[in-house]
């Protein structure tokens, strides 16, 4: 039969040649087939050898970028494990297109790198959590400007007698109301030495019981105030020591 024709893969009948076909046809079929090939992979024109495999040819597969996108590429000195971070990435192109101008280094970038959100942390962006609280775990803040700022309150409520701790990390201003029985008051959590720690205490009917108070309280005159037995007494201590001593003194007795 004549030699069949083609320029595509496609164009080329996989039952040829027949067995009856004449043997001095075999290097036309071979020319055909070079020739088809060449032409289907036109583009490859060095002399490096393609070490792809199936699947990683086939992951282009329904690709629809342009050339000019695809060049977008050409210079990425990524590696294939930097590249694979994208992997299972669901950003869409205006979400990704919005780090389009960024000039931020890898370190600059990587301060946003946090381990818990809310909590400060050295080298790190300050970030508050999902209650707006942000901890600054004991860090310190230089030169703020506050406007309208507030306190925690640590409101006790009444303290039933024996032993009440007043503990500051929960509040620095604490509210208690002294009834039932002799009350001895202690304190825990200061600041550090070297840091300056207050709290504020204001006490309800705190003469109407027997009031114990940490001996390491230093009141000021030598001795701690009178307090009101039906009515509010408001005390401030300080600490420069850790608690090591308190400095304690009356702000105001009676105040209603």
């Amino acid at each position: 039969m004549a030699l069949e024709s083609g320029t595509y893969i496609s164009q080329l009948n996989s039952s040829n040649p027949t067995t009856s076909d004449d043997v001095a046809e075999g290097d036309d079929h071979f020319r055909l087939i070079k020739a088809v090939l060449k032409n289907q992979f036109s583009g490859l024109t060095g002399t490096t050898a393609i070490s792809s495999s199936e699947a990683e040819l086939n992951i282009l597969d329904g690709v629809t970028s342009t050339a000019a996108e695809l060049n977008i590429l050409d210079g990425v000195t990524s590696t294939a494990a930097e590249l694979n971070i994208m992997d299972g990435v669901t950003s869409t192109a205006a979400e990704l297109n919005i780090l389009d101008g960024v000039t931020a280094t890898a370190a600059e970038l990587n301060y946003n790198d946090i381990t818990t959100l809310g909590t400060v942390q050295t080298s790190k962006s300050v970030t508050a959590d999902s209650s707006g609280i942000v901890n600054h775990a004991d860090y310190q803040v230089v030169r703020p400007y506050l406007k309208d700022y507030a306190e925690t309150v640590n409101a006790i409520g009444g303290t039933g007698g024996g032993t009440q701790d007043i503990d500051i990390t929960a509040g620095n201003v604490a509210t208690a109301t002294v009834d039932t029985s002799t009350n001895t008051f202690t304190f825990s959590y200061p600041s550090a030495t070297g840091r300056a720690c207050s709290f504020t205490l204001i006490l309800t009917n705190g003469g109407s019981q027997t009031v114990n108070w940490p001996s390491s309280v230093d009141w000021a005159g030598g001795s701690a105030p009178s307090l009101t037995s039906s009515g509010v007494d408001v005390l401030t201590f300080t600490t420069v020591d850790a608690g090591t001593i308190w400095y304690g003194f009356a702000a105001g007795l009676d105040m209603g």
